[in-house]
């Protein structure tokens, strides 16, 4: 598997810069949330999503220096995406993540909720401050895009009759939203042509998909102590995704099981083996690599550079992490 430390070395420095930038961005103000704040960009994440904008903006920019409101950018994506993962550790009453305990279990969930909207209201503000109205509504749509996404899971909870459409609209608010709007975003500060503007939004669009996809595969095939959390974990809360989906449609049975909410003896161990059984990892596989095919088609708009070769990597390696 490719890791990412490799593969982002065009945009090395930036992300060194970012993390630095970011724990001051949070702020000593609150020594609880700066607490917080140290303990989530600490937490060893990949920093997939400030890449791809630092790498939108070094592949649009090409000759010219990426600007202080690109890196600024950069920073608000992560802040608004460590805020949407405090927000799901509380909603999903998690205990770790990465194998690190999470803000709720470190101080308590009304901190949790708490440091997750200050984090919202401070990304907001630096936002604001870009002086930049097109990318302001893009990313205010992001954070719009995350609460809808964790309602319409709320809602959707072992609902049998999801179809696939439904599953992939909730997947682009919670997931691609962010990817999507902030590549664009990115483009837009570098004052792209509008059509690469909006092909590099497509880019971010599928690019999220098969992230997301393939991070609902991985939930039933890796083994608890390398995923932080318990195999299977989405499906037993009641959240189905594209695995289960196309199970359910060979085997009947399983949607009798979710549909009285596994309360009997067994049922979790039977509805995993019937996902395994099923063609379902296979057939989200290629649900996956037709999405990443998709983003690859939209970076024939970039020049030739370092920075495109990587965004056109980034999707090798999203894919890889299958294998």
């Amino acid at each position: 598997m490719i890791s990412t430390t490799s593969l982002f070395a065009p945009v090395d420095d930036d992300l060194r810069l970012l993390t630095n930038n970011l724990k001051q961005l949070v702020g000593a103000r609150h020594p609880i949330l700066g607490a917080a704040a140290e303990h989530l960009f600490d937490a060893g994440g990949k920093r997939i999503r400030p890449a791809i904008v630092l790498l939108v903006s070094r592949a649009t920019m090409l000759e010219r220096e990426i600007t202080p409101r690109h890196r600024r950018l950069a920073e608000i994506t992560e802040m608004i995406h460590t805020a949407s993962l405090v927000h799901d550790d509380v909603v999903d009453e998690a205990e770790l993540r990465r194998n690190v305990p999470t803000v709720n279990s470190l101080f308590d969930n009304r901190i949790a909720v708490l440091a997750g909207d200050f984090l919202f209201a401070q990304s907001s503000w630096y936002l604001a401050n870009l002086d930049n109205l097109e990318v302001v509504k893009l990313l205010s749509e992001v954070i719009r895009d995350f609460a809808e996404g964790e309602i319409l899971q709320g809602i959707n909870r072992f609902d049998t009759t999801l179809t696939l459409e439904a599953y992939l609209e909730k997947s682009y608010y919670k997931t691609a939203s962010l990817i999507a709007n902030s590549a664009k975003a990115a483009a837009v500060l570098s004052d792209s042509p509008r059509e690469m503007i909006d092909h590099l939004y497509d880019y971010g669009r599928d690019l999220g998909l098969a992230f997301q996809i393939v991070d609902d595969i991985l939930d039933f095939t890796t083994p608890t102590e390398v995923l932080g959390k318990p195999s299977g974990s989405d499906l037993i809360s009641g959240n189905i995704t594209a695995p289960a989906l196309f199970a359910m449609e060979e085997q009947p049975y399983l949607e009798t099981l979710i549909e009285r909410e596994f309360s009997e003896e067994g049922d979790i161990e039977k509805a995993l083996l019937l996902v395994e059984e099923s063609q379902g990892i296979t057939r989200s596989r290629e649900l996956a690599a037709h999405h990443a095919q998709l983003a690859l088609k939209h970076l024939d708009c970039l020049a030739p550079s370092p920075s495109a070769q990587v965004l056109k990597d980034l999707v090798d390696y999203v894919l890889s992490r299958l294998y």
